[in-house]
């Protein structure tokens, strides 16, 4: 059985190896629907059937730059499509362009085929407010120890007490203003969540 041309070009695919050991994650966006290739398994999830997309910031040691894509279907069933891939012990590879293209890709064909699913973006309402409260706790204790150390004439003890909360604020301020909770639509897709 031969594939035609045009239903050559409508396939959009993507993979990512989310691990060292095991084979790569792979997906298609073919006309049917989703399909995907994961640890030995697989599956076509037809458009409709997908139930919601949560769009996040998830960031790791090895690549500050990384971007998640869960979804759902109706009935039971979860993946995740990350956006960066281990190529070695010590290297994790972005896949931007790639990443950003299927995302956008799976959005429009979603649209197309009417879909209803829940699109959402950043962190889940209850964690991000509990991220807020303990970010709110830090700053109060980090001011706490700076007055301190001003207090008692500890200059140098008060810069890195200063330093560290500007380190802090950076890494941090980042990965919680991206995963702020939010909803979007099939065709305005959170420009902060795709790389």
């Amino acid at each position: 059985m031969q594939v035609s041309e045009a239903q050559a070009a409508s396939v959009t695919s993507y993979a990512y190896k989310a691990s060292l050991i095991g084979s790569a994650h792979r997906f298609e966006l073919t006309e049917e629907g989703l399909s995907w290739h994961i640890a030995g398994r697989s599956g076509l999830w037809r458009y409709e059937e997908i139930s919601a997309i949560r769009l996040s910031f998830r960031p790791v040691s090895m690549q500050q730059h990384r971007f998640r894509a869960d979804v759902s279907r109706a009935g039971g069933g979860r993946i995740a499509i990350l956006s960066t891939s281990w190529q070695s012990a010590a290297l994790m590879a972005a896949q931007d362009n790639g990443y950003r293209d299927f995302i956008a890709e799976l959005h429009a064909r979603m649209a197309k085929a009417g879909s209803r699913a829940v699109l959402t973006a950043g962190l889940g309402r209850i964690t991000y407010a509990a991220a807020l409260a303990l970010l709110a706790v830090l700053a109060v204790a980090m001011a706490g120890l700076l007055i301190r150390a001003l207090m008692v004439g500890e200059f140098a003890g008060a810069l890195f007490v200063i330093g560290f909360a500007a380190l802090f604020t950076w890494q941090i301020g980042g990965f919680v203003r991206r995963n702020q909770p939010r909803s979007y639509a099939f065709d305005c897709l959170p420009e902060a969540l795709l790389p």
